[in-house]
């Protein structure tokens, strides 16, 4: 069996991201204060995403950036997946639709933001590839296009409105389909781009498997715990419930991207870095809203589909001309990456009040 070649930092590092998982578990089964276990499932969250970007790092070595992006998205939307799933459940479709399109504002925005600037300071203009960027952007256009027409029929009232279910499942089908037909272009990333090592062997690939893994699944347990006081903790912190879905739920359910985009871009590693950041918004339009409005009518969890509010469907069509505009010539700068964190800010705020 092939020996693992781990640092001390590593050992470190995994044994802070049991240590904090194992710390919220206790508090959750122990009751205690809804705020102590909010906010020990918050750094729990941000621990287990370092460990995750260093376990996506090892694997960026040996794969391209658009199958190490796709691995990566997939697992760091897990929690957000399960989130979704306990909130139709329990009754809360507004909260999710907010959470989701906070979660691609936040990736697109904030993080794409915080990379830019990370690595721009460090390095200067950073490239990232083109094409393959070029591609992404307009997935996430296209995908915004499809689930703004629900909502539009809804705006202006005419007869499909009265069937917005009927039409969000179709909807949410076609986009299914599409996003399988993405997938090969996605994972072949960038033309001529290849794996570039450390010029040493790294964890092998098995170790990073398994700590993608646990890193993940354990994710999904914390979210779930945060979930479950995250009303009684705003009551307490007196926050509002449309803040709490499109910015705390947001960003502490990817929390694994946001460490992960920012440590790749600071590490000089921008094709990785974008393919993460962007590909997990890309996953969210056309995997995760369309399974939970799949799963809403046929199990009966409301009346979830994809009709935004007004302000939810602003917010997102804006951030997918955004993007297209920052990304379309491959190259990102700090300057950047501080009028999109503006941005975000702002947005954000406008969800403060309710």
């Amino acid at each position: 069996m092939k020996r693992l070649n781990l640092e001390r930092k590593d050992y470190v590092l995994l044994l802070f991201g049991a240590l904090s998982f194992g710390a919220v578990a206790m508090a959750q089964i122990s009751h205690l204060e809804p705020v102590l276990v909010f906010v020990l499932a918050a750094l729990a969250l941000g621990t287990l995403a370092a460990v995750v970007g260093e376990a996506t790092d090892h694997l960026g070595n040996r794969l391209n950036a658009g199958l190490t992006g796709a691995v990566q998205s997939a697992l760091g939307n897990l929690p957000e997946l399960l989130f979704g799933i306990f909130a139709l459940r329990a009754g809360l479709a507004p909260v999710v639709s907010a959470a989701l399109v906070g979660s691609v504002l936040a990736n697109i925005l904030l993080v794409l933001g915080m990379g830019f600037v990370a690595g721009g300071l460090r390095h200067g203009p950073q490239e990232f590839g083109r094409t393959s960027s070029r591609r992404l952007s307009l997935l996430f256009l296209l995908g915004t296009a499809i689930i703004a027409i629900p909502s539009l029929t809804a705006l202006l009232h005419i007869p499909v409105a009265s069937h917005e279910q009927a039409l969000s499942v179709v909807a949410s089908v076609v986009m299914l389909v599409l996003f399988v037909f993405s997938i090969p272009a996605t994972l072949r990333g960038e033309t001529g781009e290849v794996a570039r090592g450390r010029g040493e062997v790294g964890w092998p690939l098995s170790f990073v498997a398994v700590v993608l893994l646990v890193a993940a699944v354990a994710s999904g347990f914390v979210a779930e715990w945060f979930v479950a006081v995250l009303t009684d903790a705003l009551n307490v912190l007196h926050i509002s419930e449309a803040f709490a879905g499109f910015v705390i739920v947001a960003i502490v359910g990817n929390a694994v991207e946001h460490v992960v985009g920012v440590q790749l871009m600071y590490r000089n590693k921008p094709a990785y870095a974008v393919n993460i950041m962007v590909q997990s918004p890309l996953q969210i339009l056309f995997v995760m809203f369309p399974v939970l409005v799949i799963a809403s009518a046929i199990f009966g969890w409301g009346s979830f589909t994809l009709v935004l509010s007004p302000l939810l469907l602003s917010v997102l069509a804006l951030t997918a001309l955004v993007t297209s505009a920052v990304v379309a010539e491959g190259e990102s700068t700090w300057l950047e990456g501080v009028f999109l964190i503006g941005l975000y800010a702002v947005i954000a705020t406008a969800f403060w009040w309710g």
